[in-house]
């Protein structure tokens, strides 16, 4: 019920504030969005991991571990629907989705709403310095979450488990002639309502832009998961250590038709505490865990409606940080996948024919038939429909 109030709020306010923001020259009211579908096929290959220990099942899914773009035949991405308002001084996304890959992309909601992918207020002090406060997108990596604004239609491993979403304060500086920079206090990534574990995320980017396009260096660090209580916890609970990431992307025009992306990241997780046998809070005793990755995204513009791209990503794990795909006897593994796209324009409509290739180091795919993982490669096609407006 407390849902359908909100989502019946939102396109009231959508509805009244073009007739109550429109009178005066300062202020911009805008509707913005997308829709879009998809069909989608694994030609028979089906993904192991990650395999539920409880039931003996693997995952069965027909697409590599990487978000969205992951249900058989033709299916539904989301609704995309964002009101913004800008004045003199401040102003405010909401931006809310509908849809599965709306529900993937906001998973981190307590109350299990899964439906506002933004929402934050902002206070502009000047040209240069602007404070937010509310749930924003992650200002980490190459891609997003909306469909209309990526050139491929599926994600990269890089995208797909690097942070999501932010609660907290951010400030954003503009220091002239394209330096950029970001400074933020947040909730533990993807912990959007509230902070449930009563630890903090800091964040924090520095980047140069120009019309040819930028590059930007951003990190985070915090504990995710809280910290130990003795008097709480019970004997063998575990608590991870500090997440610290450090991610930089890039993009240019090196021509007017080529162009030509970057992305590589590093996470790691150090050694966490338990709570041991005499009650007491030790270190767990366990390795620090990391990921790495790395991707190129050139793109090719042909004519004014097509344009075809390729994402080429390396993607490695160390110490059993992730279990998305198969992993030798010391938790390490690795990925490369390369996805080729093409896209077609039309207006707000964009057409994009996809075929993509993940080959992991251990055998992490499966036939029907099979009762384990048989393949170390996944060949997927996906035909997907975006229109913007």
């Amino acid at each position: 019920m407390k849902t359908t109030k909100i989502c019946f709020s939102l396109l009231v306010a959508l509805l009244i504030s073009p007739l109550a923001f429109g009178q005066d020259s300062t202020r911009t009211f805008t509707v913005s969005g997308s829709i879009d579908s998809y069909f989608h096929s694994s030609f028979g290959t089906r993904n192991f991991f990650p395999y539920d220990s409880e039931s003996g099942e693997p995952a069965g899914t027909y697409a590599p571990n990487s978000s969205f773009a992951d249900l058989k035949g033709f299916s539904l991405g989301m609704v995309n629907l964002i009101a913004s308002y800008q004045g003199e001084k401040v102003g405010f996304v909401g931006d809310v989705v509908f849809g599965p890959r709306g529900q993937a992309a906001v998973f981190g909601t307590a109350s299990g709403q899964a439906i506002v992918n933004q929402l934050f207020a902002y206070y502009k002090f000047s040209d240069g310095f602007t404070l937010n406060m509310g749930q924003f997108n992650t200002f980490l990596g190459y891609e997003v979450i909306s469909p209309a604004i990526n050139f491929h239609y599926s994600t990269s491993y890089l995208f797909s488990w690097g942070p999501f979403n932010h609660t907290g304060l951010r400030a954003d500086f503009s220091f002239g002639e394209g330096m950029v920079a970001k400074l933020a206090i947040m909730n533990p990534t993807d912990i959007v309502e509230f902070n449930p574990v009563n630890t903090y995320t800091f964040g924090a980017q520095i980047g140069k832009t120009s019309d040819a396009g930028g590059v930007w260096l951003n990190f985070l660090y915090g504990d995710q998961d809280g910290t130990l209580d003795s008097d709480v916890d019970d004997i063998g609970s575990f608590s991870a250590g500090s997440l610290f990431q450090a991610d930089l992307t890039a993009g240019y025009n090196l021509s007017e038709t080529f162009y030509l992306g970057f992305n590589t990241s590093f996470q790691t997780v150090g050694e966490g505490e338990e709570v041991a046998t005499s009650g007491n809070i030790q270190d767990a005793g366990n390795d620090a865990s990391s990921f790495f990755g790395i991707a190129l995204y050139p793109k090719l513009t042909l004519s004014e409606a097509f344009a075809l791209g390729l994402r080429a990503e390396y993607f490695s794990i160390k110490e059993g940080h992730l279990g998305i795909f198969g992993l030798d006897n010391n938790g390490d593994g690795n990925v490369i996948e390369f996805t080729l796209s093409g896209n077609y324009k039309v207006g707000g409509f964009t057409f994009i024919p996809e075929i993509r290739i993940d080959k992991t180091s251990e055998d992490s795919f499966y036939e029907d038939g099979d009762f384990g993982p048989t393949k170390d490669m996944m060949a997927t096609l996906n035909l997907a429909a975006i229109y913007k407006f």
